[in-house]
């Protein structure tokens, strides 16, 4: 007998007995539970093959699809992003699930589930006779499907819909049918065989959806009643295993007397089944629900740290660790129970985000504000932050552009660096072992005549025309990169390489397209992130080590196994007098007499730092550092695109930009002494090592803006 004959036959016997006038006699009752069980044990026992062969012509090929057999796959969990402090930073979920022991679920949340749900749970096998065969004489009767499902084939459903692969065979597992009933049936006898009770209870109250994305009694628990599921009261229980029925309706934050009816439905059948006192359940039905909300926003919207989560995430993507392809690592990363302790600094990540906001508001149309910060000698990435929150809602200034990662983790193409990259033209001068006391005559202007540098393809480049915006005259090494005088550096890449020069920013991971291989690049013509510059300019910090950019520590599965744990990925860039060198020339920015200085952005702790402002006004930079931790603090024009434009004309915090007040040291200074400041206190105060070589710098003439 096929499904669709079992079906057509308690019609039959329905609609024979409905044709008496009135309710069904005694005789027509019985007839009708016997031809019932007849048929309904009749499919129970048919084999699976056969079970197959009779629906293939009634149903979808995707409720044929659907496993003859449960597997206990592990259901969707939820995976959590830690600082490194252990502070919690966001979850990533596709369902909101944290499975837990039987033993630590209330003994009052079973007994409510189970009142409410299945009483006789543990009297009968997988089928509670008497439910099921109500629920399919209705089903018959009215064409529709009637509850009366034991706990067990609940549970078969919940399976059934978690482990669909497809859309269609989620609405297969859930399609209302008499053939649908049968399967789940036979699914969970042989579940039942496999089984014990407790262990059925556990899956099912673990599987259960609550309700406003609460998957499972744990997320259930911490999510309306912020208490763990062990700690849960009788009418806490009540309350819960009222909504599984239907956690729309009975949802408590949209329909609360709905929710309080249900709740005091769920106590008094536990009093008529003696768990509490008739007593304790008048009582009970008095109070309030007593609702204390937790929310579990999903991702990194609206979290401490919005884009060192999203760097976090974006680059979990991209790790093999996780899966072979990015479906795959998705899929672990959203159902996996992940724990990810990232390289996130909550205090760093604070002063980051004060430091942006205080400096460029989200509304800034024409700006963006952001600070990368890089531990030197690990690579690891302590905080990340900009001026626009994260959001789709553009008249609140909110963008998903990561505007201070590069591309591939952000989608920004990022800004030119300005003369941040003086620093790898010292790093070329010294390596190629020009003296620190290398002077050039540096006039206000000059050109530099085509055929001066060549590219490392070996070709040549046209004339450049440069100039000043800060001093002129003779200078130094110390004297020009405190000063950051244009035409010096143009003649000490010439002297050190342009190739070199490129090499060395290579070395400290900036990328460097072809096209770049010009003179101006010591001015910062390459676009970077912010990220780019901090972790290069850690290198020195660290003494000569590069590292690459690390924003996650350990990766961990939901049973506490490591999965991965991420080293330190360096490479020597330069050797250890060379970074003391560098780190001592570069101190003179942050001292007196240093531009970075004079606009406030000094220390009690031993610093270095390095302006930048690039020749067209689109984005001023301050990179600085000590041994603890690098930070660049870069303020760019943008178009409503998000691409870059000019900071001319534009106005942050309230204050017009003009040609004069683009500077680095004016206006990017500030904002990194801003987050720089608020954790001197807090920084070790290592100090630099001693430079082999140590120059006193020419006094500047007339201190400008780079």
């Amino acid at each position: 007998m096929s499904l669709h004959e079992i079906h057509s036959s308690l019609r039959k016997v329905v609609q024979r007995e409905k044709d008496h006038d009135g309710p069904l006699s005694i005789v027509g009752t019985m007839a009708l539970l016997s031809a019932v069980a007849g048929v309904l044990l009749a499919a129970i026992f048919i084999p699976g093959t056969a079970l197959l062969a009779s629906t293939v012509n009634n149903l979808s090929n995707d409720i044929v699809n659907l496993p003859l057999e449960l597997k206990d796959q592990p259901s969707a969990q939820t995976t959590r992003l830690l600082a490194s402090n252990g502070d919690l930073i966001a979850y990533f979920y596709e369902e909101n699930r944290q499975d837990i022991p039987l033993a630590k679920i209330s003994p009052l949340m079973q007994n409510a589930i189970l009142s409410i749900e299945d009483a006789r749970f543990y009297d009968h096998g997988a089928l509670d006779l008497k439910g099921t065969l109500r629920a399919l004489v209705n089903n018959a009767s009215q064409g529709q499907t009637q509850g009366g499902s034991s706990i067990t084939q609940q549970l078969v459903k919940l399976t059934l819909v978690s482990q669909a692969t497809t859309k269609k065979q989620r609405l297969a597992a859930i399609k209302k049918s008499t053939a649908r009933k049968i399967r789940e049936l036979k699914l969970a006898i042989e579940y039942e065989e496999d089984h014990t009770k407790k262990e059925i209870l556990e899956r099912y109250l673990n599987l259960a959806y609550f309700g406003d994305s609460a998957y499972g009694i744990s997320a259930a628990s911490y999510h309306y009643f912020s208490v763990s599921p062990a700690k849960l009261n009788v009418r806490q229980a009540a309350t819960l295993a009222g909504l599984v029925k239907n956690p729309v309706e009975y949802d408590p934050g949209v329909y609360p007397e709905k929710a309080l009816a249900r709740r005091n439905t769920v106590l008094a059948v536990m009093a008529r089944l003696g768990k509490i006192t008739e007593a304790d359940a008048k009582r009970h039905k008095a109070a309030p629900l007593g609702l204390k909300i937790t929310k579990f926003p999903n991702g990194c919207v609206s979290t401490v740290a919005e884009f060192s989560c999203d760097y976090v995430r974006r680059y979990l993507l991209t790790q093999g660790a996780l899966g072979a392809t990015v479906e795959e690592r998705q899929r672990a990363l959203e159902r996996g129970g992940l724990t990810i302790k990232a390289n996130i600094d909550v205090r760093m990540q604070k002063a980051a985000n004060k430091a942006v906001q205080d400096t460029v508001k989200a509304k800034d149309s024409g700006a963006i504000g952001a600070i990368a910060m890089v531990e030197p000698g690990t690579g690891k990435v302590r905080s990340l932050a900009q001026s626009r929150p994260m959001g789709g809602n553009k008249k609140k200034g909110q963008s998903f552009i990561n505007f201070v990662v590069p591309r591939q983790y952000g989608d920004s193409g990022g800004f030119p660096a300005g003369s941040t990259f003086k620093m790898f033209t010292v790093a070329a001068a010294l390596r190629q072992g020009i003296d620190v006391g290398q002077t050039f005559r540096s006039p206000a202007r000059m050109i530099v005549p085509a055929g001066s540098y060549f590219a490392c393809n070996g070709g040549g480049t046209a004339a450049w025309p440069v100039k000043n915006s800060t001093t002129s005259g003779t200078k130094n090494l110390y004297s020009a990169t405190r000063e950051s005088v244009n035409t010096y550096f143009a003649q000490l890449e010439k002297k050190a390489g342009l190739c070199n020069t490129v090499r060395a920013a290579e070395a400290m991971g900036i990328t460097v397209p072809d096209r770049d291989h010009v003179g101006p690049f010591t001015l910062g013509v390459t676009d970077v992130s912010p990220l780019d510059v901090a972790a290069s300019y850690a290198t020195p910090a660290s003494g000569g080590l590069y590292c690459k950019p690390r924003p996650i520590d350990t990766i961990t599965d939901a049973n506490g196994q490591v999965i991965k744990k991420y080293q330190p990925v360096c490479e020597r860039a330069m050797n250890e007098e060379q970074a003391a060198q560098i780190n001592d020339i570069l101190r003179g920015v942050q001292e007196p007499g240093g531009y970075g200085y004079q606009n406030g952005t000094g220390l009690t702790v031993p610093s270095a730092g390095k302006t930048g402002t690039t020749e067209d006004n689109m984005a001023v930079w301050y990179a600085g550092y000590t041994p603890d931790v690098a930070t660049a603090a870069m303020i760019a024009g943008v178009k409503k695109n998000g691409s870059p434009g000019s900071l001319v004309n534009a106005t942050i915090n309230g204050r017009f930009l003009d040609f004069d007040t683009v500077g680095g040291s004016s206006l990017a200074g500030p904002m990194w002494a801003k987050a720089m400041q608020a954790l001197d206190e807090h920084l070790p105060g290592a100090p630099f090592d001693t430079p082999p070589a140590r120059r006193s710098p020419v006094p500047a003439d007339n201190p400008h803006r780079r």
